[in-house]
């Protein structure tokens, strides 16, 4: 697993993000390359801005028993894995306006470091390491771009 924290790893991610573009096709599932995007974007909203809400401590816990693992686990996604309601994009997204937050979002992760990751909660997961949150945002973001063949 590369490690989300460091420079070089940002910037081999953007340039595979630099090949994609609006109009490639996914390999697999619905989402088109914007809304792909766009739903990778909602992993960083929720550790940076406010913007999603808390999950009950019901499903708190129940994310915490069974996905936790996945998300936060070495196992590789499986293609077409069903996803949380945040994450589901239906709407059309702006491309260029995706691809850069997303950007953006990586660089701010890079300038806080792990240090800041350490012990900082999820909303859906508690508590996490920083090998946790790298694990769950490079994952996430690596079986997308290999689901568009970048």
């Amino acid at each position: 697993m590369q490690n989300i924290f460091l420079p070089e790893t940002v910037s081999q991610l953007t340039e595979r993000l630099d090949v994609l573009r609006a109009e490639t096709q996914p390999q697999w599932g619905k989402m088109n390359a914007p809304q792909m995007l766009a739903h990778c974007n909602v992993a960083y909203e929720m550790a940076f801005e406010n913007k999603h809400p808390r999950p009950n401590i019901l499903m708190r816990l129940m994310l915490q028993v069974f996905a936790k693992s996945t998300v936060c686990g070495d196992k590789p996604y499986a293609k077409s894995l069903q996803t949380a309601p945040a994450f589901i994009i239906v709407d059309e997204r702006d491309f260029e306006i995706e691809k850069n937050r997303l950007i953006g979002y990586m660089k701010k992760t890079v300038d806080l470091g792990e240090a800041h990751f350490d012990g900082k909660e999820s909303l859906s997961f508690g508590k996490l390491t920083a090998s946790q949150w790298n694990t769950m945002f490079y994952k996430h973001l690596n079986h997308h771009l290999t689901q568009f063949g970048v």
